[in-house]
């Protein structure tokens, strides 16, 4: 009888079977991270406007890295 695995691990092989959405995750991550840094380098709460160039600077960021083969 197979042994019962977590929602989203193969059994098998014992790898979580989508990578995709760990990459999704990774780049959530990086961009709480990119607003924790803006945040503490602030001298008062971060306004809309800077959390919004914050991000897109982040998010670019991240587009222009390379990808690793999935």
């Amino acid at each position: 009888m197979p042994e019962s695995m977590p929602d989203g691990w193969d059994a098998t092989r014992g790898q979580r079977r989508s990578v995709i959405q760990d990459h999704v995750a990774l780049a959530e991550i990086e961009l709480c991270g990119e607003l924790m840094i803006a945040a503490s380098a602030a001298d008062e709460p971060l306004s809309l406007a800077r959390i919004d160039e914050v991000l897109r600077r982040a998010a670019g960021e991240l587009d222009e890295a390379p990808q690793t083969s999935r």
